[in-house]
């Protein structure tokens, strides 16, 4: 997803979604608004599992995209086996993309069997995928504390937004505003995702007093307020290392003249005895 096109691309699949899902409620609600009820996904005429078919199909190619093709070695693990930390977002990524993928596949299963608590559990299933969601982009956010964390912030109220009129789909399936909210909700997501993608990633687009950073693919900030700032941290940290050495030079130094004291008194008190004046006398 560190790229333009990485937001972009499952950016406009939301919003394409969130239309599709907003059209469909607008239609059930205008030709049955004494009996409507909400729908978790719309069938078509000629397909009927499309919606859920293109969520798989969707999600099996961000999947790939992340673990095996964008990769430089088409794979996201180092030789010995273990996860680098340039590719933690990578699995982060994979991992709302996965559960996605298995709230279709659930969605279609249960279709099939239709049990009584169809409905309630179709909506559950989207609430997990929404919460994991959330709570993946609220860690992956934590990464970054500027200007992309700011827009990960704005992300975050929309998938709340979609979290919570889920949740709330599963006692109240006949509130057209419950849907319609939801609708939208995730018609924002993707909007959301795809000004990410174009400002954060575009050069001429980039933030007064920002710039790209290659290595990780993120924007951070750059200013002569944030030096200052790293610059004063570091000479605060100094001191404080400089106050613990002196401290310990100190308390070294006592140490060192009470056993030079103890010593003197003690040659004194032995060699009293045999001062030059007793001996004389």
């Amino acid at each position: 997803m560190g790229t333009l096109i990485g937001h972009v691309a499952p950016g406009f699949g939301f919003f394409i979604f969130g239309l599709w899902h907003l059209f469909n409620h607008i239609k059930l609600h205008a030709l049955r608004p004494n009996s409507y009820t909400s729908s978790p996904w719309f069938p078509t005429s000629r397909i009927k599992y499309l919606e859920l078919y293109f969520i798989m199909l969707l999600s099996s190619i961000s999947i790939s995209m992340e673990l095996f093709i964008g990769p430089d070695r088409h794979q996201p693990l180092d030789p010995d086996g273990t996860i680098p930390s340039n590719h933690l977002h990578n699995f982060e990524h994979s991992n709302i993309s996965l559960t996605f993928f298995t709230y279709a596949l659930f969605s279609i299963i249960l279709d099939k069997l239709a049990p009584p608590a169809q409905y309630g559990l179709t909506n559950l299933l989207g609430a997990v995928a929404f919460g994991q969601q959330l709570l993946i982009f609220h860690l992956h956010s934590a990464d970054h504390m500027g200007v992309e964390g700011q827009y990960h912030w704005l992300l975050q109220i929309a998938i709340f937004t979609s979290l919570a009129t889920t949740l709330l789909g599963i006692h109240y399936p006949k509130s057209f505003l419950n849907s319609f909210v939801r609708s939208v909700s995730i018609m924002f997501q993707g909007v959301w995702l795809m000004v990410m993608g174009f400002m954060l990633w575009t050069p001429s687009l980039i933030p007064k007093g920002c710039f790209m950073n290659l290595e990780e693919v993120m924007i951070k900030l750059y200013s002569e307020k944030v030096e200052l700032y790293q610059s004063l941290s570091k000479l605060v940290l100094q001191d404080e290392e400089n106050e613990e050495d002196h401290i310990d030079d100190v308390e070294a130094q006592k140490k060192g003249n009470s056993n030079k004291i103890g010593e003197a008194k003690s040659f004194l008190q032995i060699g009293k005895p045999y001062a030059p004046m007793d001996m004389e006398r």
